[in-house]
């Protein structure tokens, strides 16, 4: 058994997958989590091939019965569980009066939703990692959108306010279990997720998966009384979303 585990979702590509990466080579046994059993499988083979402790299950994160297989799978495989990444996440953009029900559900589901569910069902073992060494860390992944709603990405946006607010409730509901909570404020990331605006901004002038990897890194390495409630990553200039899409 590793010292320490670690669940991340949407680990099959981009953020997730650097974000996974990242806590295996530190020494965390991690359970990858993703939508597409394909990809995810592509995904474990690589990081298993470098010889890192992973495992992986499909689900579906705007799945109550998923997210509570993916925690007990997760608790029989190593124990444990002192990092949770909530990463999961779509975008569909759409102008008001051409918004359907179905593109708003699945952006509340996978994007918010889930992120409660995941709190609850992870909840006894994260506290047990919060009593041992009161540096349980879950890292729930935002939005530039959830600081400044944009139009066309208003659901999108919604959802990403909700994971700003829901990460401060937490810290103030599990703080003295030793559960800190941090939510990540990207602008645009190069990923297959931004593909849609690299004709208005070149990949080399976004923000990188390697940015947001090594602020997840400095976040493990933060003493017990230092909580980050909130990261904000900028593209340069401070230019933001409105305007580009």
């Amino acid at each position: 058994m590793p010292d320490r585990a670690a669940i991340v979702t949407g680990a099959s590509s981009g953020i997730g997958l650097a974000i996974a990466r990242m806590l295996a080579e530190e020494g965390h046994g991690v359970t990858l989590v993703a939508r597409r059993p394909q990809k995810l499988q592509v995904a474990y083979d690589q990081l298993s091939a470098e010889g890192l402790d992973v495992r992986h299950a499909a689900a579906n994160v705007g799945d109550e019965a998923d997210i509570a297989r993916v925690v007990s799978d997760h608790a029989n495989a190593y124990g444990r569980l002192d990092v949770l990444v909530n990463n999961a996440g779509i975008g569909i953009g759409a102008p008001i009066g051409e918004l359907t029900a179905k593109r708003m559900d699945i952006q509340l589901a996978t994007n918010l939703r889930s992120l409660p569910l995941f709190y609850r069902e992870a909840l006894d073992l994260l506290s047990a990692a919060g009593e041992e060494h009161a540096n349980a860390l879950v890292v729930n992944t935002s939005s530039v959108a959830g600081k400044q709603g944009e139009a066309w990405l208003s659901v999108y946006s919604a959802t990403k306010a909700g994971v700003i607010a829901f990460t401060q409730a937490m810290n103030r509901e599990l703080g003295d279990r030793g559960i800190k909570s941090t939510a990540l404020c990207p602008a645009f990331v190069d990923t297959a997720m931004t593909e849609f605006v690299r004709d208005r901004v070149a990949p080399q002038e976004m923000i990188q998966t390697s940015d947001i990897v090594a602020a997840v890194r400095m976040l493990l390495t933060l003493s017990a009384g230092c909580v980050v409630p909130e990261i904000v990553f900028q593209l340069p200039g401070g230019r933001q979303l409105e305007g580009m899409i």
